[in-house]
């Protein structure tokens, strides 16, 4: 009899299995599902029962630069960050072998296919655009899993440096286009306000010469300008005719 409690209570203790708040256990009968172990302590028979731990918290999966090709036939490298977690334990034990690994290897699987279906310029541009759908795809692939993928983040792109030394020189020129394009239309509207100008002087008595006297005034506040005065012949001469 003392045998017989000694090992009904070695059985027992054995029988004890503790899950964690941030688990959840699937537990199997005879080799067949049974039911999803809640956190807390447990009771799974020696020989007769079985169970496995799955961490339900959110899982951060770094996928592996991967080399694709745009649609507009440009090589880039690419790498990104997935964030899942699982919302059905039993699922990730019984609809795949390894979740962990089948996420991973989906993940870039979907990476180079989305390249593939936009250019370069869109890469570039609408990441967060490609990193949604993204996102959508293996969040629906990997939904019989019981995994809600929760976020998809490309991390880097990298461009082979012959196209790095072309986009630099493409990025120049629109710059010089810019400049060239604001400096005519300064000139346009500097030119514009030089007729106007001069059409208000025309029609206004003594405002050329006052302009005159003002540009005098401006140069003179430096001692070291020369003032030149160009007069027309015509006034020397009529100078000379009031001498005589």
């Amino acid at each position: 009899m003392i045998v017989l409690i000694i090992l009904i209570v070695v059985i027992i203790f054995m029988s004890i299995k503790q899950i964690n708040e941030y688990e959840r256990g699937v537990k199997f009968r005879f080799g067949k599902f049974c039911k999803v172990l809640e956190p807390g302590w447990k009771i799974v028979l020696p020989i007769v029962e079985s169970y496995r731990k799955v961490d339900i918290r959110t899982k951060a999966v770094d996928v592996p630069s991967q080399e694709a090709i745009t649609k507009d036939n440009v090589s880039v490298q690419i790498n990104a960050v997935i964030y899942y977690k699982l919302f059905d334990a039993s699922k990730a034990i019984l609809a795949v072998e390894d979740f962990y690994y089948a996420v991973g290897q989906l993940a870039q699987t979907t990476m180079r296919n989305v390249v593939g279906s936009v250019s370069l310029d869109e890469l570039l541009a609408e990441r967060d655009k490609i990193s949604t759908e993204i996102c959508k795809i293996i969040d629906a692939a990997t939904d019989p899993w019981g995994i809600k993928v929760e976020n998809v983040e490309l991390k880097d792109v990298s461009l082979p440096e012959d196209m790095k030394r072309v986009l630099a020189i493409a990025a120049e020129a629109e710059r010089e286009k810019l400049a060239v394009v604001t400096k005519a239309q300064g000139e346009l509207e500097a030119s514009n306000n030089l007729s106007k100008a001069a059409e208000v002087m025309s029609k206004t008595p003594g405002a050329l010469h006052l302009r005159t006297l003002s540009t005098l005034s401006d140069i003179s506040s430096d001692k070291s300008n020369t003032v030149v005065f160009c007069l027309p012949v015509e006034i020397l001469d009529a100078l000379n005719r009031n001498k005589k």
